[in-house]
């Protein structure tokens, strides 16, 4: 029997309704959440990105301002703006749009935004608060995965876990979040031996390699459910994700589409971060 479709446009459909209110609530407040995106340079990828995060915000009713800086911004014109958002009340929540030209120091500009208005999840306060458990805001994709596998009654407790891809964006954070939660992790990426050694054992398999089809039904075992974090665009123009999906869906017990499900509900735990954000700041503010 063919896998149950993960739908991850739906359950984004859903949360964005239940946030609707929220920010209805805290407008009653005089308090509107807003967030601040700064793109640099012009990649045109990350404008396409951007283009789609503040579509999403104005459709909720977040304020979204983008700043577009020039390429050749030096590193301390970068991070004084990030200090001066920092300082802003009316801005809850700093992105940076990755990736950044080549002479920007990264690690920098992400410890240099508030760990208090750090919707993306990526200062090293909130990645160290995943180890711990005292995290402001998780990383959207991962975060994202987890909604769904909760939306769908998935249980994670006691369930063995592959996650093939060990970057900082998804797959470290992700295993630290499926562990916080009690599950067996193990973690894959491009230098592990016999990848499929390990998938075959996955109750739950996270993929997030960035490889086309790198998952072939010979390396899920029947029943497993499977979550396709990978966009790569193939040389026709189409969108595939790291997960022979025709294949592998004929196997497992639940899969997610590519595009169509670990996508959507990234920029919908940004949504949820921001509003987190300007909840949390409300909340001090009274105090």
């Amino acid at each position: 029997m063919p896998a149950r479709i993960i739908d991850g446009r739906a359950l984004a459909k859903a949360m964005r309704g239940g946030f609707v209110t929220r920010i209805e609530a805290l407008g009653a407040e005089g308090v509107t959440p807003g967030l601040a995106v700064l793109l640099i340079g012009d990649d045109p990828a990350s404008a396409v990105y951007v283009g789609r995060k503040v579509k999403a915000c104005a459709a909720v009713g977040i304020a979204s301002f983008t700043e577009r800086l020039p390429a050749s911004i030096s590193n301390a014109e970068l991070l004084g703006r990030i200090v001066e958002l920092n300082a802003d009340p009316a801005i809850h929540g700093i992105l940076v749009q990755l990736p950044l030209p080549a002479h920007i120091d990264m690690a920098r500009v992400l410890e240099t935004i508030s760990a208090d208005k750090d919707v993306d999840g990526f200062h090293l306060y909130n990645v160290g608060g995943l180890v711990t458990g005292t995290t402001v805001f998780s990383p959207c994709t991962p975060y994202g995965v987890v909604k769904l596998l909760e939306y769908e009654n998935i249980p994670i407790e006691g369930q063995n876990v592959v996650v093939v891809g060990a970057s900082n964006i998804v797959g470290k954070p992700m295993a630290l979040m499926l562990m916080a939660r009690d599950a067996t992790v193990s973690i894959c990426h491009a230098k592990t031996r016999d990848l499929a050694q390990y998938t075959i054992l996955a109750d739950i398999l996270v993929v997030a390699a960035g490889v086309p089809r790198l998952i072939v039904p010979q390396m899920i075992k029947h029943g497993a459910v499977v979550i396709d974090v990978g966009i790569n665009r193939l040389p026709d123009g189409s969108i595939t994700g790291d997960v022979d999906f025709e294949g592998v869906s004929q196997k497992a017990s639940a899969i997610t589409p590519v595009p169509g499900g670990v996508g959507p509900m990234t920029v919908t735990m940004l949504l949820d971060n921001t509003i987190r954000s300007a909840e949390r700041a409300h909340a001090l503010h009274r105090h």
